[in-house]
C-alpha cells in the first residue's frame, strides 16, 4: 500500500501550547523536545518519569497529575499522545481533529496529524529525516550518517551566510540561488572557520558575491 504524502514543514512553536498525554520515557522525550523549542507545555498523566517531575518543579513545564480530559487539548497548536493505552492514544486523535489541534499519537501514523522525523542538527542547521512513517529505525541510521557531515562548523556557517546576506541587503545587492552555489565552496569555506578566520571568510563572500550583483 502507497505510504500518505506528508508536507514537510518546520513550525515555530515559541510561546504556543503543545500538550502531551502520557508520563513515560517517550512522553518525556517528547516534552523536552517540544520545550527545546520555546513551546509552553502541559502533561497530562497519572504518573510521571523522574525526569518530567523534575520538569515540573522546575516549572519547565505545567503537569496536570490524572487521567486524560478533552478539554486538555483546548488552546493547544500540537498535542502528542504518548500513553501505553491505544484507546486513549486514539481518543486523543479523534478530540484533537475536532478542535484542529495537529495531534501525534506515537508508532501510529494511520492515526496521526503529523509525524515526527529523525533529526540532525548543528546549531541552526537542522535536518529532518523522515520515511512516511514506514521504518523509524531507518529514519534514524540515515540521521547517524548526516550527522556524521554536519560538523559543529555548520552552525557556524549558518550564521556567518546569515551576516553576509544581510550585508548584502544593506548594500543594495541581492545574490540569486546560482550565485550563491557558484561562490559557496563548502570544503574550503569549512576550513577556514574551523580555523577561526571566520572575519576573513566574511569577506571573501561579501566581496564576491557583490560583484555578481549590481547594486538594486
Amino acid at each position: 500500500m502507497r505510504s500518505k504524502d506528508y508536507y514537510p514543514i518546520f513550525l515555530d512553536l515559541a510561546g504556543r501550547k503543545a500538550v502531551v498525554v502520557g508520563g513515560g520515557e517517550v512522553a518525556e522525550r517528547k516534552a523536552r523536545g517540544l520545550r527545546e523549542t520555546g513551546a509552553t507545555v502541559a502533561v497530562v498523566s497519572p504518573s510521571l518519569t523522574d525526569g518530567l517531575a523534575a520538569m515540573a518543579g522546575s516549572s519547565e513545564i505545567r503537569v496536570e497529575k490524572r487521567e486524560y480530559r478533552p478539554g486538555d487539548l483546548a488552546g493547544a497548536v500540537v498535542a502528542i499522545a504518548a500513553t501505553d493505552d491505544p484507546e486513549v492514544n486514539r481518543r486523543v486523535a479523534t478530540d484533537g481533529a475536532a478542535r484542529g489541534v495537529l495531534v501525534n499519537v506515537v508508532d501510529d501514523a494511520g492515526h496521526s496529524g503529523f509525524i515526527l522525523p529523525s533529526v540532525a542538527r548543528r546549531g541552526d542547521v537542522v535536518v529532518a529525516i523522515s520515511t512516511s512513517g514506514r521504518s523509524p529505525a531507518l529514519a534514524r541510521k540515515l540521521r547517524t550518517e548526516f550527522q556524521k557531515y554536519l560538523d559543529q562548523e555548520m552552525g557556524e556557517i549558518a550564521v556567518l551566510l546569515s551576516e553576509v546576506r544581510d550585508e548584502l541587503k544593506k548594500q543594495g545587492k541581492r545574490a540569486d540561488g546560482e550565485a550563491w552555489q557558484t561562490c559557496l565552496d563548502l570544503p574550503g569555506l569549512q576550513a577556514k572557520v574551523k580555523e577561526g578566520k571566520t572575519a576573513e571568510a566574511r569577506d571573501e563572500l561579501i566581496t564576491l558575491l557583490g560583484a555578481r550583483n549590481a547594486p538594486q
